[in-house]
């Protein structure tokens, strides 16, 4: 049977794999060889809302470089580090003095937008009339009025909006005032999140603290526990 003569498309472009073993053994040597190039500590971090990464790995990797046991270990009692190898942990290795880790991260607060599932700090409302891009966060004057090419994505996350000469324009009953996108203590959702973020609204604070410190040149382990008033604690 001849060949077919209709036209077929040729993709151009190749994807290639992602070879998980390789990542694996890739993850592994690093941590083992910034063990051996370490000049004085290694300290595990532990990151709350998180949307972008440090140095992480996975944890069970990183963890196995380490050491589990003391037979496994890859230096002086790095396995007592493996109890707080889960969760939202990396592994940061300096040769600066931890005192001044310690103390950069704990002023290091940077607001990031909210993650669906976190509770929110605060009130935020759109407030009536001619919708603005940061909702009256800003002076009018600094601000203005939000594309009409948003308007439909508005509609479809719930507010209550509508074209007027090509103006956004809140549609509310009469008697309100604005349309609540979120109450303080509530938990959000992604649709509330992803409002927020529209507005440029952002309420979740990025945080690093330290579960443990481990001495390169002495080989202690000290463990690091976060106080709720914000000060550190240190277990022996």
């Amino acid at each position: 049977m001849p060949l077919s003569k209709r036209a077929r498309i040729v993709h151009e472009s190749k994807t290639t794999k992602k070879n998980h073993k390789e990542q694996t053994r890739r993850i592994y040597a690093n941590v083992r060889e910034c063990v051996d190039n370490c000049l004085l500590s290694l300290l595990l971090l532990f990151c709350a809302n998180v949307s972008s990464s440090l140095f992480f790995g996975k944890t069970k990797v990183m963890a196995v470089a380490l050491g589990h046991t003391p037979e496994t270990e890859y230096a002086p009692n790095l396995h007592q580090l493996s109890p707080f190898m889960t969760g939202a942990i990396g592994l940061l290795f300096t040769s600066r003095d931890p005192q001044s880790v310690l103390s950069f991260f704990e002023s290091f607060r940077p607001l990031d937008f909210a993650r669906a599932g976190t509770v929110s700090p605060r009130d935020f409302v759109i407030p009536a009339g001619l919708v603005y891009s940061r909702a009256g966060e800003i002076p009018l004057e600094e601000d203005e009025p939000i594309s009409h090419t948003v308007e439909p994505t508005l509609r479809r996350l719930g507010v209550p909006t509508k074209l007027v000469k090509g103006k956004v324009m809140l549609e509310l009953n009469e008697g309100e005032e604005g349309y609540p996108v979120c109450r303080k203590g509530e938990t959000l959702d992604s649709r509330q999140t992803t409002l927020l973020k529209m507005f440029g609204i952002a309420t979740a604070e990025f945080r690093v603290s330290m579960k443990a410190h481990w001495n390169r040149k002495t080989g202690e382990v000290t463990v690091l526990e976060k106080k709720d008033d914000g000060e550190m604690e240190v277990e022996q």
